[in-house]
């Protein structure tokens, strides 16, 4: 139930003069719940004369503010602003496979592969498993072993889809977290690695020198991350093999997905990344998992260029709230044992914050990542001539935008050659009042946020 403080501030929004200019604002962000606030003003000049043309200015705006989209690609801070960034991933990974967005239609010709990339065991974790449409035992184990915490490892539960257990280690004693947080914070480096070896074992099976590749093939990628229930990443990753020019050439006859996918293979089992002894401990050398999946991306068959690009875009949105843990930076003020986080997760933050005090792991920066347990890269990167950019994409709805605004009278046309435009943007603060929160869900058919994630309204001047 909405608070009285939450009521009083939305009688009061509905009483404002300025009501209906502030609803406009709300549905321009297309329902955002933490929308930027800015104050200032635009104005044109004809280059020649200088006379001002004209001049608008957030001072006759409700509040004297503009509000616009936060634009997170964070579902869980704004589904709204999330699912813009997730169809723009979509149409951006689709791109590549079918063409458009600048890319021809030929490069559906091209080989290309669906790789997953996987981490390596830390433990045995409860999971639920499916064959033939049964759920099947977690861990069912005849003579299970019993660890040295006295706890035996096995689990003869059939886990549900939602079961809160699921990703927990049966004996979080004999978990390595260790592992599990250091393998997250070197993930971007093994896939850096994995990219270089991938283009070296191509060169070796064509036998070319790497040089000589490049006048033959440019491998293209998009990749993102995944975080698994037990707090670990994995990359799901499209691989292309295009000619020299990028998508515009095929590749030689030679470059088949097959010869891709051995390369792909190849390269996931020989890359490494060593973490030096730490006190006491001895050095660790982490890969890849042995679960490498290599599938063939179709047009019709059992993986379509639609199935990958819905799956890639999906996961763009996510981060480690599925493993339980925040969406925000552990503060040097957090009392961590008080945070409402699973305790599996409060344990893999704990070991961030405990690997983050050696200096050896100082370029890991691991207590700054420590509430994405490790993980300091991006979650959706691209190679450069895979596609379009998501910046493309963005420039083109803007000017959609700007095409509509002029068509409808709402903004003047200007010759941009002869005319001067000169803005002045101040940030004055970020999301909305529980009353204009409860007007924003109704105005845009959005739900409210729930009551651990909701933002009070920070305006200043």
């Amino acid at each position: 139930m909405p608070t009285t403080h939450a009521m009083a501030g939305l009688i009061t929004r509905l009483n404002d003069p300025h009501y209906a200019r502030w609803a406009a604002q709300i549905r321009r962000t297309g329902g955002c719940r933490q929308p930027i606030h800015l104050h200032g003003k635009v104005e044109h000049y004809d280059r020649a004369t200088g006379d001002l043309l004209h001049r608008y200015t957030t001072n006759s705006e409700p509040d004297g503010l503009l509000r616009v989209p936060c634009k997170t690609r964070r579902a869980s801070r704004c589904p709204s602003c999330a699912e813009t960034y997730r169809a723009d991933t979509y149409h951006l990974v689709r791109a590549g496979l079918i063409g458009g967005k600048g890319v021809p239609e030929s490069v559906t010709a091209h080989p290309c592969l669906f790789v997953t990339l996987t981490a390596p065991s830390f433990g045995p974790v409860h999971t639920r498993r499916e064959k033939n449409g049964t759920v099947l035992p977690c861990h069912a184990r005849r003579d299970a072993p019993t660890c040295p915490h006295g706890r035996a490892l096995s689990c003869t539960t059939r886990h549900g889809s939602d079961d809160a257990c699921l990703g927990e280690p049966l004996c979080p004693d004999c978990y390595d977290y260790s592992g599990s947080v250091l393998f997250n914070a070197t993930a971007p480096e093994l896939w850096r690695r994995f990219t270089m070896a991938l283009r070296r074992h191509l060169a070796k099976l064509a036998g070319l020198t790497q040089k000589d590749l490049a006048a033959h093939l440019v491998v293209s990628f998009a990749k993102v991350a995944e975080y698994q229930r037990r707090g670990v990443v994995h990359f799901h990753a499209v691989i292309r093999l295009d000619g020299p020019d990028g998508p515009t050439s095929p590749p030689p006859a030679w470059a088949t997905a097959d010869l891709l996918a051995a390369a792909v293979r190849h390269a996931a089992s020989a890359v490494t990344v060593t973490i030096p002894a730490l006190d006491g401990e001895p050095a660790r050398v982490l890969r890849w998992g042995d679960q490498l999946d290599v599938r063939r991306i179709t047009m019709d068959g059992e993986l379509t260029d639609q199935a990958v690009a819905g799956y890639i875009s999906k996961y763009a949105t996510k981060a480690a709230e599925c493993v339980g843990t925040l969406d925000r930076r552990i503060q040097p003020l957090d009392d961590l044992a008080a945070l409402p986080i699973r305790d599996h997760a409060r344990r893999l933050i704990a070991e961030c914050l405990r690997l983050g005090s050696f200096e050896e792991l100082a370029d890991l920066r691991l207590t700054h990542w420590a509430h994405m347990l490790g993980f300091r890269g991006h979650f959706s990167t691209k190679s450069r001539r895979y596609s379009t950019t998501l910046g493309a994409l963005r420039e083109a709805r803007a000017a959609h935008k700007r095409e509509e605004q002029i068509n409808t009278g709402r903004l003047p046309l200007f010759d941009e050659d002869t005319v001067l435009v000169i803005a002045h943007w101040q940030y004055a603060g970020q999301g909305l009042s529980a009353g204009d929160a409860l007007l924003a869900a109704a105005l845009t058919g959005t739900r409210l946020p729930s009551a651990h994630s909701t933002r009070s309204e920070d305006s200043h001047g």
